[in-house]
């Protein structure tokens, strides 16, 4: 009676891992799902802000913000500080992109130079000017500390 008692967690065990596997497969599903819907609405974003709509939003809201706040009271007025905010806002996620694009150029730069180091090394080393026979090692040393080599 024992073994059927210890067979029947078994099963139970192996249906909780399979319902696990499932519960994990669908939650990568759903991750995918969402990855592809975030890409599709960054796309159809970007899409949207065409150069003659930026213009004319711009207008638009210079307009509003002009007929809300008077000029004389610019100065000090919580609109103007409310748009100099969102322009910032909006200029950061544009220098954050710009920041990314660099970093990305720099791990590039990074890896040409490392791949190119040992064959410029050797070019250094091979253009260098050598001491003749017979110098002594000091004037020698001497030579290639003028050449700017170690």
């Amino acid at each position: 009676m024992d073994i059927g008692k210890e067979h029947g967690q078994d099963m139970s065990f192996d249906a909780l891992l399979q319902k696990v596997k499932q519960a994990e497969a669908a939650l990568e599903a759903n991750e995918r799902q969402a990855a592809a819907d975030w890409r599709q609405l960054k796309a159809s974003w970007r899409e949207l802000w065409t150069p003659g709509r930026i213009v004319i939003v711009g207008l638009l809201s210079g307009f509003l913000v002009g007929r809300a706040e008077p000029l004389k009271r610019a100065t000090g007025g919580g609109t103007l500080q409310l748009v100099s905010a969102l322009a910032g806002l909006f200029a950061g996620g544009s220098a954050q992109a710009a920041a990314g694009a660099a970093d990305e150029a720099a791990d590039t730069a990074q890896q040409t130079a490392a791949a190119v180091a040992p064959t410029a090394a050797m070019a250094q080393a091979a253009a260098a000017p050598q001491a003749p026979p017979g110098v002594s090692p000091e004037t020698r040393q001497r030579i290639l500390r003028q050449a700017g080599l170690p």
